[in-house]
């Protein structure tokens, strides 16, 4: 397949990047960003054996696409229990959130940054069949370098904003010749289908497939830790931020001084998207004279705590069942809006933000049975609304909890589908009665 010269420039400048690749990877590394001990898997070192038979590798950004790979992961082996997979993610956080659910059955390792020379001893040592980007991973060297060790690439839960599409479209022959590649484009939605196409993606290689995170079970809790913490907040009300970014921690800790005095004993609990902020998330509320516990350092919630900071990774499902009323971070600030599935699941009354574009379909779905608010004051009236005094939601708000339940049902044919479609993409099974 030709290379544009774009894409050839790309090509050039990834095969040149590996000294500084090194080197910024072991700044990361200096500062926390990456798993020293398991540095070398982000320059294509293996640090696990490659299982026997055709393998399948599934790459998602951090923990929620992670998460959503698995769902895929799952419905895949069902059908093609002959296939191995392999997972890769670029986060730490991800890595501890997904060692515990990880099967047997599946390797994960650090995905190999955008480089050539990392990427092709990735690519020799794993010897993929398929490659399958999750959501929005698009990277022109590692397609390219899939495809040419002889895996077929795909896209499964494909998302891919208007702004994302005007930022491919200023170098329309590098997103042409990248999305040539694309076997097969397994989009969350009408808008990502048809920008996809417009990036150059070939029509008849595209489908609407839907979101990937409708087909997930919520996430698990541990029980002891949900019976001791249950226990320490009863009787109080409670609410939850979670996957918060910066400026969205204020507007909760502006909405907790304004609606405590309505609901006295109030607890607000902050679970930001990226956990190593905690420490400047409980500064900020200890400075707002609120008394704070960080879950991180082993604290939990004293009869004076005001605000909980939940800076750990894998322990969503906590949170989403101790707060019947949860703020989706996201979407006060432009980045798109995170996951409604996880709580709406739960029974909690969802709130969002303006910003909702990358799960704008399931904010429609929820349309009035979620509440919509642009700051501190309207969360805080939302909260005040529909929380009562000694915990619990309000008779209204309960009865839109469970109606946002409905709306955001799990759905397992989208996986099914999902999975249909790329297990069709793998070498077929061995006949049946046939040596392996």
């Amino acid at each position: 397949m030709t290379l544009s010269p774009a894409l050839s420039l790309y090509l050039a400048a990834s095969r040149m990047a590996a000294p500084l690749a090194r080197l910024l990877l072991a700044r990361r590394a200096a500062r926390g960003k990456e798993d020293a001990a398991r540095l070398g898997e982000r320059m294509g070192r293996a640090s696990a054996e490659r299982p026997e038979g055709p393998l399948v590798w599934v790459h998602g950004a951090s923990v929620g696409e992670g998460l959503a790979a698995l769902t895929l992961i799952e419905a895949m082996a069902a059908r093609r229990p002959d296939l191995a997979f392999l997972l890769t993610t670029g986060t730490r956080a991800s890595a501890q959130a997904l060692g515990p659910r990880l099967p047997k059955s599946v390797v994960h390792q650090f995905a190999p940054v955008d480089v050539w020379p990392f990427l092709q001893r990735f690519l020799a040592h794993w010897r993929p069949c398929l490659a399958v980007r999750i959501d929005s991973e698009l990277w022109p060297a590692t397609l390219v370098a899939a495809e040419r060790a002889g895996a077929k690439v795909a896209l499964a839960n494909a998302r891919l904003s208007e702004r994302s599409a005007a930022r491919w479209g200023r170098a329309p022959g590098l997103a042409r010749a990248m999305m040539a590649r694309v076997s097969l484009a397994l989009a969350q939605d009408a808008p990502s289908a048809e920008r996809l196409t417009r990036l150059g993606a070939r029509l008849d290689r595209v489908v609407v497939a839907g979101p990937l995170k409708s087909s997930a079970s919520p996430p698990e809790a541990d029980d002891e830790a949900l019976r001791a913490l249950r226990d320490a907040l009863a009787g109080r009300p409670v609410w939850a931020a979670v996957s918060t970014h910066p400026g969205e921690e204020a507007a909760a800790i502006a909405a907790h001084l304004a609606a405590c005095g309505r609901l006295p004993g109030l607890l607000t609990l902050v679970a930001p998207r990226h956990a190593e902020r905690g420490g400047a998330i409980a500064a900020e509320a200890a400075a707002a004279m609120l008394a704070v516990a960080r879950r991180s350092i082993g604290e939990t919630p004293a009869p004076d705590t005001a605000l909980y900071v939940a800076d750990t990774f894998g322990e969503m499902g906590l949170w989403l069942r101790l707060a019947p009323f949860v703020f989706v971070g996201g979407s006060l600030t432009p980045v798109g809006g995170h996951n409604p599935y996880e709580p709406a699941s739960l029974g909690a009354l969802v709130a969002h933000g303006p910003h909702v574009a990358n799960f704008a379909d399931a904010y429609a779905a929820l349309g009035a049975c979620a509440r919509a608010v642009d700051g501190a004051a309207t969360i805080a009236a939302a909260l005040t609304q529909a929380v009562q005094p000694g915990g619990g939601l309000a008779p209204a708000a309960a009865a839109d909890a469970a109606a946002g339940r409905l709306a955001l049902a799990p759905d397992p044919g989208v996986a099914a589908r999902m999975a249909e479609a790329l297990a069709a993409l793998a070498p077929p099974p061995p006949p049946a009665g046939a040596a392996t």
